[in-house]
């Protein structure tokens, strides 16, 4: 592996004035509305809004900042008083926009109007709502029900999700995808096969608790900050870090805490990890093997006294079956496939026998690779080992990315009927809800190909920038009939268009929803399962914006026949009315929701796994057996690579705030590849050098990026890196994890060529 010294670097730590300069930045750039420091100064607090950026818990007695650098830049980015007028789209093609960067074009300020697409003169041009939704419901009208796709980005509140859902069903199909397709799908058909549930089991409190947490393919610094105060205590108070991740992550390094005077003025951050091992992309199924394979000989060293075996007999079932394959695979090969050393993983296993109560942690270098089902499933196999799941301090946590995409599922956004109470629908609201399977991110994106989806109504969100192989799917959009975008700011997403096509402006949640029974208030579900009030206070960015909800019902009340039961004027004047629906429907989780919402800490709606209730199939939680070590389907070969894409810390999933990935030690660019200097020996290639990568996934289809500069950087050999979206071309539509369809965006086969 390359020296440090031959590669950029970050020389800090995560936090510090670093994370108050990228703030001080933002706040320069978008110059936002008076008010936006007291918006901050409530977030993420009873009584104020939640933020719109990450799903990571907030705890019942907050910081005095129960914000974080990512966080703040999300609010003042929605707070900016930059405009995206009318007067702009009469200056600007639509075509001509395509040009334009993803930061260029969100830069341009809040969309202030509700907007059709005029192909004849490749303008969008002002409308009334009445006569958007009139047409959006004219053409939903004529079309057949399944040729419909309801997109939801993660952000839409609790209240809004399930009436879109609610309108999907009436509307006669269950294709609802979400953002969760292209993240955090592989978690929720993983977990809810192996313990029965699909979600994580930790609530925040655990890690108060917490002896040893172990670190799989997650950037805790640049995709969930504010986890970097829970974990510093943790540290602090001796529980042990091991972070497996290819790439040397700051905020699993070393964190100095904004808000303790004592560290700012020394410099002296918290050192967070005990170990931090650098496996290669896809080898993740490999080192959790080798740390398994040495529990196992330990347990038989020390007579049986290490696994719990009760445990085992009593929840579980797939021991023997797992105990065998660790067995019979040898060191040599998991060392192949890890590009740890046998050395390195046992002292990982060390680690993990000396802790009372173990919490696995992973993002989407887990989730995302074609055998990202068996990632999950070998760390809940490790877990298992030892009864670390159903019990205080102990536990697996996904940490999910956009702020309500767990809670858009638990009130009926999914594709799968089978998770949702559709007999319950049926008799709230006297229709018969369509029960064949919807369609997930991947088959919209074959839909669209085959030319079965012919409107696409996207609640938030930038999918079409979001998905793989845009070079395919951006040519195929155009030919839909419908298209409709709800959205705050302009994307590249709104730049093709159907042959009827709207662009509709919405409330941010950090601003006033005022509706005929006054200020409304929303709620959302974070990574814990536990759920928040959020109550806007900044006035609106234009008086022509509707809340989501609004919008939703408009759309609605044009497209299904008349049903008394339909109250879709009542819902929008009044959410509570809705949240009572909810309640309703999911009487379990959300029963006395209104009264609830604002409890300190949020309200838990449980979690039977938490509690060792099992609800998969056997009745037990279940230990699988893997036949591979490689996350990966593409066999290793002369001149291939494995391309991660990544975010900065100066972005938000698609959203660019900047060009500063600061604790990467990159400035003002993005076009870039980043790769091992001894890869980049091999390879002939120098510092600064102009190359293009090509997809090597052997489909048929060319794929190709050219004009990205070389940079140096501490990475496993045959493991390279570059940002995400503008890679996402790169990444075959068939290139997805085999059971939940999540695009492997971790381990992109792909070749350089010099220009």
């Amino acid at each position: 592996m390359a020296r440090p010294s031959d590669t950029i670097d970050y020389k800090g730590a995560s936090g510090g004035w670093g994370s108050l300069r990228g703030i001080v930045e933002t706040l320069a750039r978008e110059r936002p509305s008076a008010g936006s420091l007291n918006t901050l100064r409530r977030q993420n607090k009873k009584g104020g809004f939640m933020c719109t950026s990450c799903a990571w818990g907030k705890p019942k007695h907050p910081h005095a900042f129960e914000f974080c650098e990512n966080g703040a830049k999300a609010t003042l980015w929605e707070l900016t008083t930059h405009r995206c007028t009318p007067e702009f789209f009469a200056s600007h093609s639509v075509t001509e926009l395509r040009g334009w960067s993803d930061h260029d074009l969100e830069q341009q300020g809040r969309l202030t109007h509700p907007l059709r697409y005029d192909a004849a003169s490749d303008r969008y041009v002002p409308c009334s709502w009445q006569e958007a939704f009139a047409a959006i419901g004219g053409e939903l009208k004529t079309l057949e029900p399944k040729s419909a796709v309801f997109y939801a980005s993660g952000r839409a509140s609790l209240e809004t999700s399930y009436l879109y859902a609610l309108f999907a069903r009436l509307h006669g199909h269950n294709n609802l995808p979400d953002s969760s397709n292209m993240c955090h799908e592989t978690t929720s058909v993983a977990l809810n096969a192996l313990i029965g549930c699909p979600v994580g089991t930790c609530v925040l409190e655990d890690f108060e608790q917490c002896d040893a947490m172990f670190f799989f393919g997650q950037n805790t610094g640049t995709n969930s900050p504010r986890f970097l105060h829970p974990l510093q205590q943790a540290v602090e108070r001796g529980c042990k870090v091991v972070t497996f991740n290819p790439i040397r992550e700051k905020g699993l390094i070393s964190f100095i805490n904004p808000q303790r005077p004592g560290q700012m003025l020394s410099g002296q951050g918290t050192e967070i990890s005990c170990q931090y091992l650098q496996l290669r992309a896809g080898g993740d199924i490999a080192a959790i093997m080798g740390l398994c394979k040495f529990v196992l000989a330990e347990d038989e060293r020390q007579g049986g006294t290490v696994i719990d075996h009760a445990f085992i007999a009593q929840h579980c079932t797939g021991f023997d079956a797992f105990r065998a394959r660790a067995d019979a695979t040898s060191w040599e090969r998991i060392e192949q496939e890890s590009g740890l050393s046998r050395a390195d993983m046992e002292a990982a296993g060390q680690v993990y026998l000396a802790a009372e109560r173990v919490i696995g942690v992973y993002g989407m270098g887990l989730t995302q690779h074609v055998h990202g089902f068996e990632n999950i499933a070998m760390l809940v196999n490790l877990l298992l080992m030892r009864g670390h799941i159903g019990r205080p301090g102990a536990g697996i946590c996904p940490v999910r990315g956009h702020s309500n995409v767990q809670g858009q599922r638990t009130v009926g956004i999914a594709e799968k009927p089978e998770l949702v109470p559709l007999d319950k629908l049926a008799d709230q609201f006297g229709f018969d809800p369509p029960r064949e399977p919807g369609m997930n991110t991947v088959a919209v994106c074959e839909g669209l190909l085959d030319g079965q989806v012919q409107a696409f109504i996207g609640l938030g969100g930038n999918f079409l920038r979001a998905i793989p192989d845009q070079g395919r799917i951006e040519p195929a959009w155009e030919r839909m009939r419908l298209t409709v975008q709800i959205a705050t700011k302009l994307n590249r997403s709104h730049l093709f268009n159907g042959r009827t096509s709207y662009l509709l402006p919405c409330l941010g949640r950090s601003e006033e929803d005022l509706q005929a029974s006054g200020p409304q208030t929303v709620t959302v579900e974070d990574s814990f399962s536990h759920i928040h009030g959020s109550l806007g206070h900044r006035p609106p960015a234009s008086e022509h914006l509707l809340s989501e909800m609004a919008i939703v019902a408009g759309i609605a009340k044009e497209t299904l026949p008349s049903n008394p039961r339909l109250r879709w004027d009542d819902w929008t004047a009044d959410y509570a009315l809705v949240r009572d629906l909810i309640a309703e429907t999911y009487p379990d989780e959300f029963h006395d929701m209104n009264g609830r919402m604002f409890q300190p800490g949020g309200f838990y709606r449980g979690n039977p796994a938490r509690e060792r209730v099992w609800k998969t199939e056997s009745g037990r939680a279940q230990f699988t057996a893997p036949d591979m070590l490689a996350a990966t389907d593409v066999e290793d070969a002369d001149g291939r690579y494995r391309l991660m894409t990544i975010r900065s810390n100066d972005q938000f999933n698609t959203t660019i705030y900047g060009y500063s990935d600061r604790l990467r030690g990159i400035e003002g660019k993005r076009d870039v590849v980043l790769i091992n200097p001894d890869d980049m020996r091999r390879a002939g290639l120098s510092a600064g050098q102009r190359v293009s990568l090509v997809g090597d996934a052997d489909d048929g289809h060319a794929r190709r990026i050219d004009g990205l500069e070389v940079v140096p950087f501490n990475l496993p050999d045959g493991s390279i890196a570059g940002y995400y979206p503008e890679l996402n071309p790169l990444i075959s539509l068939q290139h997805h994890d085999r059971r939940s369809k999540t695009p492997a965006g971790k381990a992109v086969p792909v070749r350089i060529e010099a220009a």
